[in-house]
């Protein structure tokens, strides 16, 4: 397994956050058998406790405790890890009874006993736990006596440790197959990015249909799959675009650079006056200027659809902007006997001078095909949420077909009848370009 694969490094992070578990379980547990176990003794002892002090309670004075201790030895009976010392309250040299190895008991002078229950955890001689308990009883005649119980916890401590060594033991298999059902899993989760390589590996330039399935993916991969796929579909879109603009640059650009070379090569042909120059240098110049003008309104879509800065915004009043556009276009509106009529207001935010360049083509286009003698209407009108400005003209109807393509770059309804009036092809686009800017769009419906 190489720790350059996703599934082996994901997989040795589960494993060790599993290593931490499994030794925090351990570690937990160990703790809770020995509180368990210490209370369970604890609990034995408190109840032996009571028992001893109920049949002391009956024995009339110290000389008799040890002739009445057969009641003593049934509490004692089939617990070989319990030790019972009685000691005279007077003298602790030596206990008046005792149940249990002496050694044992006689360690218990160093715990002084209460009233209460008191608990002592100790080692005896040969290094065994020990647990005892102490208190101070009082016998019928109201002497007092010294009680210890005590608790041998070596069974408890190699219980313990039997666990310990046993989990010790079990854990290098434990961890050794929780590490490869680890990689596993993750390895069988990942399966689904083996074939998101295997797609993306067809896709090019020249081959952008592949998508990624998203049937039976786990959600967060069904939500990383359709992102690809509305990526993908989003570059393919965008590289018909730009592969049918460049056909489309091609051809508006082909025909002014073929009729310059013509008209270069048919004027050097043969000697001529300087009147005949003249002509072709002005045509010439003609077709450079389209050219001009297609290389200049491409830049400023460019700038347009891909700003290197943000574009300053202000408060433009739609009725004051369209008045002076209106007042530029007055000259070429009366060669064709043409009426301008502007109705509404409205304000926007946005770029000025783009804003006037939008309405400047839209006006330009609408006089070009305008019938002559005719009104051209301009229309602001103030929406829930946004404002309309529309332009309309009178003129040749576009067929359907047309409607939803007149905004594309280089598209014309008439192929030869813009290009012989002078138009790029380019103007609609503009416009479009600096609506999408302005979180707007351009829809040739008026009404």
């Amino acid at each position: 397994m190489s720790r350059d694969s996703l599934a082996t490094q994901l997989g040795l992070k589960v494993g060790a956050m599993s290593t931490l578990l499994v030794l925090a379980v351990c570690f937990f547990g160990y703790q809770f058998v020995a509180k368990g176990l210490d209370q369970i003794a604890t609990s034995a002892l408190e109840a032996k406790m009571n028992s001893v002090a109920h049949n002391l309670s009956d024995i009339k004075s110290v000389e008799e405790v040890k002739p009445n201790a057969h009641t003593l030895i049934d509490l004692a009976m089939g617990h070989n890890n319990l030790f019972v010392s009685i000691f005279d309250a007077t003298t602790l040299n030596e206990p008046i009874f005792t149940i249990g190895p002496k050694p044992s008991t006689l360690e218990l002078h160093r715990f002084s006993a209460t009233p209460s229950i008191t608990y002592h955890e100790w080692q005896d001689q040969s290094g065994r736990p020990m647990l005892s308990a102490s208190q101070i009883m009082r016998l019928e005649n109201d002497a007092q006596v010294f009680t210890y119980l005590t608790m041998d916890q070596s069974a408890n401590t190699e219980l313990l440790n039997s666990l310990m060594r046993r989990a010790l033991i079990a854990a290098p298999f434990l961890l050794l197959f929780i590490f490869a059902l680890a990689w596993l899993t993750v390895r069988r989760g990942l399966k689904p990015l083996t074939n998101f390589l295997r797609v993306a590996s067809r896709i090019s330039t020249e081959n952008l249909e592949q998508r990624l399935p998203v049937a039976n993916l786990p959600f967060e991969l069904r939500e990383l799959a359709n992102g690809i796929n509305s990526m993908l579909n989003r570059l393919d879109g965008g590289v018909q675009q730009l592969s049918q603009f460049s056909d489309d640059l091609a051809h508006e650009l082909r025909t002014p650079i073929t009729n310059l070379m013509g008209k270069a090569q048919v004027t050097l042909s043969r000697e001529r006056d300087l009147p005949e120059y003249k002509e072709v240098l002005e045509s010439c110049t003609e077709e450079l200027e389209r050219v001009t003008r297609i290389v200049s309104d491409m830049l400023f879509i460019a700038h347009v659809s891909h700003p290197a800065s943000s574009i300053h915004f202000e408060t433009v009043k739609l009725h004051n902007e369209v008045v002076q556009i209106m007042d530029l276009f007055s000259y070429p509106a009366e060669e064709k006997g043409l009426r301008i009529v502007l109705t509404g207001e409205g304000e926007v935010r946005g770029n000025r001078l783009m804003i006037q360049r939008a309405v400047s083509n839209l006006l330009s286009n609408a006089i070009r095909y305008c019938i002559k003698n005719e009104t051209i209407q301009l229309k602001i009108e103030v929406l829930q949420d946004s404002v309309r400005l529309g332009v309309g003209n009178p003129g040749v109807s576009i067929s359907s077909e047309h409607l939803p393509r007149l905004f594309e770059r280089f598209y014309r309804a008439d192929k030869g009848r813009a290009r012989s009036q002078g138009g790029t092809g380019l103007g609609l686009a503009i416009v479009r370009s600096i609506m999408s800017l302005h979180q707007g769009k351009a829809s040739p419906d008026f009404s």
